[in-house]
């Protein structure tokens, strides 16, 4: 089982992974292909979907949350002898951390101007 720290460390690391998929600059190039390519068929239901995970900050947030934990727990050794169950538990916990980060930080922004 992963502690309160490597759960904190790893939502504060889904964060950031999260901020790099959705907003960072560094991704534009790769958003507007999507975009474009959503706005050939945009009554593709496919093309739908994965511009709504490019541009939802909870959509992204959720999958890089995984990401991030699984290949934590292949890093460490830590994926094997551990309940599946408890390894779901543990993405809902880095998941729900890497919200409240992204929630915090929409409403800093907010108060800002």
């Amino acid at each position: 089982m992963v502690g309160l720290l490597v759960l904190a460390a790893l939502a504060v690391a889904s964060y950031r992974g999260t901020q790099l998929v959705v907003h960072d600059s560094i991704g534009d190039p790769v958003r507007d292909r999507v975009i474009a390519w959503h706005e050939r068929r945009p009554e593709s239901r496919l093309r739908n979907a994965v511009v709504t995970l490019l541009a939802c900050t909870y959509c992204a947030g959720w999958w890089v949350s995984g990401l991030v934990l699984a290949v934590y727990l292949l890093a460490a050794g830590e994926w094997t002898g551990t309940p599946l169950l408890l390894h779901g538990i543990e993405w809902f916990a880095v998941a729900g951390g890497q919200a409240l980060l992204n929630r915090w930080d929409d409403t800093r922004d907010r108060g800002a101007a």
